[in-house]
């Protein structure tokens, strides 16, 4: 398998909400591999499945010096008080705008084999696990921006050379 193209902001798949994974899908260990080569590019934390095409319940990371995946992923809980972060998404190129995330977060799935994987993290890490997850559930990070970033946003996407 290898990297594959990221959608872009106007893809439909981008805000639909992802089935679960079936474990005995002999697909899942491509998309496995796809979403872990399309990850370790230069400048990438996360990339959901449905960013690759594929509306699946699957992510990989690469935050902190680890790079991984997790199936059927839940954000089970965020703590802390939120905090506005600057953020951007590959599916929105080229853009950032502030968006409130929580600086604790964690995630519960498995893997490839059923067994469970539970992430855990603060910055980057907590940042990437809210942010991924998002996306399974159909939304962009966008979505959480205030009223006049959100206008903002939209002009600038208007403007953007890939829109």
């Amino acid at each position: 398998m290898a990297e594959r193209v990221i959608r872009i902001f106007g893809d439909p798949v981008l805000k639909s909400v992802c089935r679960p994974v079936d474990l005995g899908d002999p697909g899942v260990r491509g998309l496995v591999t796809d979403l872990l080569d399309s990850v370790k590019l230069p400048g990438r934390a996360g990339v959901a499945a449905n960013q690759i095409g594929v509306d699946l319940r699957a992510f990989s990371y690469n935050a902190d010096g680890e790079v991984g995946y997790v199936l059927n992923p839940v954000l089970v809980k965020v703590w802390g008080e939120p905090e506005h972060i600057g953020e951007g998404c590959l599916s929105v190129p080229d853009l950032w705008y502030p968006v409130e995330r929580y600086p604790f977060a964690r995630v519960e799935g498995v893997d490839l084999d059923g067994k469970p994987v539970v992430l855990e993290g603060e910055g980057l890490l907590a940042q990437v696990l809210q942010h991924e997850t998002d996306h399974l559930d159909g939304k962009l990070y966008l979505d959480r921006l205030d009223r006049e970033n959100r206008g903002k946003a939209y002009r600038d996407i208007r403007e953007a050379p890939w829109f």
